[in-house]
């Protein structure tokens, strides 16, 4: 059985990413299994290399193959903005509900048609040999106010485009399909499964 570990703490992401590679032949570990592996500056500009930061960080302390992403919300009126800082955008100890106050407070007097959004995940597998980067792209637009429990970030605030429900309303099963995250596994898994099929 091969062994991944997965760079995050963040319950929600890892479960998506478990979900993601069901069935597969693969011991997973990530970061709630080693907690001496302490927060990593994120001081990338981008999302591909604040993921490969965390990557090679991680990887020269666990030797087996590693999975991280970086991922966020890049809202057009705002010219890209939360971006890189999604999960600190109202201050570096902010709660979901801090970052999804301060959106919606820059949002505030902007009309529904000029909200577009998209998150964006940028995967990165490194083996320690060969670094894979695999990418997913979710479009779709910030309401007033949050709707929905499920899910995490801003989850509450994002409807995808072709769905009336936010990712805060969605099933799992559905949201990991359709996602930004969901779609750069997507590709991840075929990575692997080619990988075993020609081994």
């Amino acid at each position: 059985m091969k062994k991944l570990f997965i760079a995050s703490k963040n319950k929600g992401k890892i479960s998506e990413i478990k979900s993601s590679l069901d069935g597969m032949e693969i011991e997973l570990f990530s970061i709630l299994n080693k907690p001496e592996i302490l927060g990593i500056a994120e001081t990338g500009k981008t999302f591909e290399e604040n993921a490969w930061i965390k990557a090679k960080t991680v990887h020269d302390i666990v030797n087996i193959p590693v999975l991280a992403d970086d991922s966020g919300l890049e809202v057009e009126y705002l010219k890209g903005a939360p971006g890189v800082y999604s999960s600190r955008y109202a201050g570096g100890n902010a709660s979901d509900d801090d970052n999804c106050q301060k959106l919606l407070a820059e949002l505030k007097d902007v009309d529904l048609s000029n909200r577009k959004a998209r998150f964006r995940c940028v995967i990165i597998y490194y083996d320690g040999a060969s670094k894979n980067i695999f990418e997913g792209v979710c479009k779709g637009h910030i309401i007033d106010r949050k709707r929905g429990e499920r899910g995490f970030g801003y989850d509450p605030l994002f409807v995808p485009d072709g769905y009336s429900e936010t990712f805060g309303e969605l099933d799992d099963e559905l949201k990991n399909k359709i996602s930004h995250r969901g779609k750069a596994l997507e590709k991840f898994r075929e990575y692997l499964l080619k990988l075993e099929s020609s081994s």
